[in-house]
């Protein structure tokens, strides 16, 4: 396996010192292709979510949503039933923005703010997402840029598992909700770091309010999705990449698509509250 497919599959267990910086560098490099192409290729960075049967639409979309279908039904997965209507909400890592963007024009909070890392991607998303009730912010999710109980809800989505303290991140996302918040987290885990994950939580101050194992749905999503992923790597990653880039999207044959197939990663969503 090349070095750069290694490096997309053990990425958060590197050393903390490599993390951010190889985060920015997949931001900028994303930004430039898109300045070549002269449009906006992909604004959502999950690996999405699929019913196990039936119809794969689990959620009405306008027509300049549809492309980006499942990652956009994972988001709307991990809001599960919880009302964000009229309320302030933080999301943690929010990558290109599309998530933010979606839960702030389909499910109309008072006020979404989004924190991510990169002045450089921070602007893309101002430019192309921001609005009067949607904002995002350059900050580190280990050391929140806000006071205390600023938040009604707090939204993470398949963004801890790379923090390099995340008992750290918990800890700051219960600092900044409110005592009736909701912290709404979806991500993947090896197999055997489930417990761990539940124990950091209950440290941090959160009870469990509603757990459910996504996994098989992320692997129908991928093999659904797969022929868009393929496209958009071919066309705006350089051949050099092209292969890392398909371990990092989770395509069909990939060592990540495996691992979500073998139950070796699995993938979670949780409603979680202030435990009382």
């Amino acid at each position: 396996m090349a070095l750069s497919d290694r490096i997309v599959l053990k990425y958060a267990e590197l050393p903390r010192v490599f993390r951010k910086p190889l985060w920015r560098f997949w931001h900028n490099l994303i930004l430039g292709r898109d300045r070549d192409h002269g449009d906006v290729g992909v604004t959502f960075m999950n690996y999405g979510f699929a019913p196990l049967e039936g119809e794969p639409e689990t959620v009405a979309l306008a027509p300049g949503d549809e492309p980006e279908r499942f990652p956009a039904q994972l988001y709307h997965r991990a809001l599960r039933s919880h009302d964000v209507d009229g309320k302030v909400v933080l999301e943690v890592g929010s990558g290109r923005g599309g998530g933010a963007s979606y839960i702030t024009r389909y499910f109309r909070p008072e006020r979404y703010v989004a924190v991510d890392l990169g002045p450089k991607n921070i602007r893309f998303c101002n430019a192309y997402h921001g609005s009067d009730r949607l904002s995002f912010v350059e900050g580190d999710a280990e050391d929140l840029p806000f006071a205390d109980g600023s938040f009604d809800t707090v939204v993470n989505v398949e963004s801890s598992r790379c923090y390099g303290d995340i008992p750290r991140f918990f800890a700051e996302v219960r600092r900044v909700l409110r005592e009736n918040g909701v912290f709404l987290l979806t991500d993947m885990r090896w197999q055997g770091d489930l417990p761990l994950l539940r124990s950091r939580l209950a440290t941090a101050g959160f009870a469990i309010a509603e757990e459910e194992n996504i996994t098989a749905n992320v692997v129908r999503a991928l093999e659904l999705d797969d022929r868009r992923r393929r496209s958009m790597i071919e066309q705006r990653i350089p051949g050099f990449l092209t292969r890392a880039f398909g371990e990092f999207a989770g395509v069909k044959g990939s060592r990540r698509y495996a691992e979500f197939a073998s139950g070796r990663m699995q993938y979670v969503s949780m409603l979680l509250r202030p435990a009382g």
